[in-house]
C-alpha cells in the first residue's frame, strides 16, 4: 500500500519556542524513522506528511493514500488527537487506530470515567475541579491524586500530586489551572500495585498482548508514575512483564482492560493504566488509544517484544488491523489482523 505518515514531531515545536513539557507527548524523529523503516520493512510505500496543517495543505494539492498511519497528538483544545482522524473521515481516506469520538472521550479523563463506571468497570471515584470554588463539592476520602484533565504523559504530575488534605488540594488545583488552562481532575488514590496494559485488535478481535508492572526506583519522584519518572524512566524504573496465568492480580487487570477497550470502542492497539487499592484489587486509571511507539522507551512496544515479538510485526499488526475496515470498492483490500 502506499501509506502516508501524520506526526507531531517534537524538534518542528521546540524550534518554533514551545517547551519541553509543553511538547511532552510529540514524537522524536527517532520514532518517526523506526516507524517508516518498519512500514517499508513490511511491503509499503511510505510519505511522510508530518502534523495537521501540512496533512490540510497536502490533501488542499489533491495528493492521496491508500491509508494513512496516524500518530498525530495534536496541540490545542480537549479534541487535539481528533483533528487528523476527523480530517481523514472527510476525505474518506482510511487511518490506523480510533477514531475522533473515542480520541475526544479518552482525553477527557472524567468522561471516560463516566463511561467505565457506566460500563460497571471499576475506576476510582472522581470529581473534577473547574474554579478554586469547585474544590469545596470534593468528598472524597483523603488521600487524593490531582492531574490535568485532558493530558498525557504524566503532564501535571510529580510527587506532590499525592494530596493529603484540603489545603493542599487547593493549593495544588490552584497552579495546575493557572499552568494547563483546563480542569483539574481530583480522584481518590489508589496505594497499590502499577500496571499498563496493552491491547491489540478491535471489538471481538481484540486481545491483551500484555501486562508490564512499573516498579519505582530509589531515586525516582515518590509514590506516583510521574513526568519526570516517565521521561527517564530508563533510569529511575524497572518495567517487569508478568502473565495472568502466574498472578491474579494480573489476569484480573487484563480482564477489566478488554472490557474498558470494548466500552469506548477502541481500535487497531492501545494501552491501558491500571492501578491497584487497598485491597489489591485493580482499577482503570487513563485508556490511551493513541500510545506512544518508540521502540525501546514506550510502553505499548517494551510490552511487545517483552513478550517475544518485534517491532515490526507490532507495525504490521496496527497495519492489519487498520486494513480491515477497508471497503472493497474502490481500495485495496488488506488482511485482517487475525492473518498476521
Amino acid at each position: 500500500m502506499h501509506i502516508g505518515f501524520t506526526y507531531d514531531l517534537r524538534a518542528d515545536y521546540l524550534a518554533a519556542g514551545y517547551g519541553e513539557e509543553e511538547t511532552a507527548e510529540f514524537d522524536q524523529l527517532g520514532t518517526i524513522e523506526a516507524i517508516e523503516g518498519a512500514l517499508c520493512e513490511i511491503g509499503h510505500s511510505v510519505v511522510r506528511i508530518g502534523h495537521v496543517r501540512n496533512l490540510v495543505d497536502r490533501l488542499a494539492a489533491g495528493d492521496r493514500w491508500d491509508m494513512v498511519f496516524n500518530i498525530c497528538e495534536g496541540l490545542h483544545g480537549l479534541g487535539r488527537e481528533a483533528q487528523v482522524p476527523s480530517i481523514l473521515d472527510a476525505y474518506e481516506i482510511p487511518y490506523t487506530f480510533s477514531d475522533p469520538a473515542v480520541l475526544c472521550l479518552s482525553l477527557d479523563k472524567a468522561l471516560t470515567k463516566t463511561v467505565l463506571r457506566a460500563a460497571s468497570v471499576p475506576t476510582p471515584d472522581w470529581n473534577v475541579v473547574k474554579t478554586l470554588t469547585d474544590i469545596d463539592q470534593v468528598r472524597l476520602p483523603f488521600p487524593v491524586i490531582a492531574k490535568p484533565l485532558a493530558e498525557g504523559t504524566g503532564k501535571g504530575v510529580d510527587a506532590g500530586s499525592k494530596i493529603m488534605d484540603r489545603h493542599r488540594l487547593g493549593q495544588v488545583c490552584e497552579r495546575l489551572l493557572q499552568t494547563f488552562e483546563q480542569p483539574v481532575l481530583v480522584e481518590r488514590f489508589l496505594p497499590g500495585r502499577e500496571f499498563t496494559v496493552a491491547v491489540v485488535g478491535t471489538a471481538t478481535e481484540a486481545e491483551v498482548a500484555g501486562s508490564l508492572e512499573i516498579l519505582l526506583r530509589a531515586k525516582a519522584e515518590p509514590g506516583v508514575y510521574s513526568y519526570v519518572n516517565k521521561e527517564q524512566c530508563e533510569e529511575l524504573c524497572d518495567f517487569r512483564l508478568i502473565r495472568a496465568a502466574d498472578d491474579t492480580a494480573v489476569a484480573e487487570a487484563e480482564q477489566i482492560c478488554l472490557a474498558a477497550w470494548e466500552a469506548i470502542g477502541g481500535r487497531d492497539a492501545g494501552r491501558i493504566d491500571v492501578r491497584c487499592d487497598e485491597n489489591g484489587r485493580p482499577q482503570i486509571m487513563e485508556i490511551n488509544p493513541l500510545a506512544g511507539l518508540h521502540p525501546t522507551h514506550s510502553d505499548l512496544p517494551m510490552i511487545w517484544t517483552a513478550v517475544g515479538r518485534d517491532y515490526a510485526d507490532l507495525i504490521r499488526y496496527i497495519v492489519a488491523s487498520a486494513g480491515s475496515r477497508i471497503s472493497a470498492s474502490g481500495l485495496p483490500q488488506c488482511a485482517t489482523a487475525a492473518d498476521v
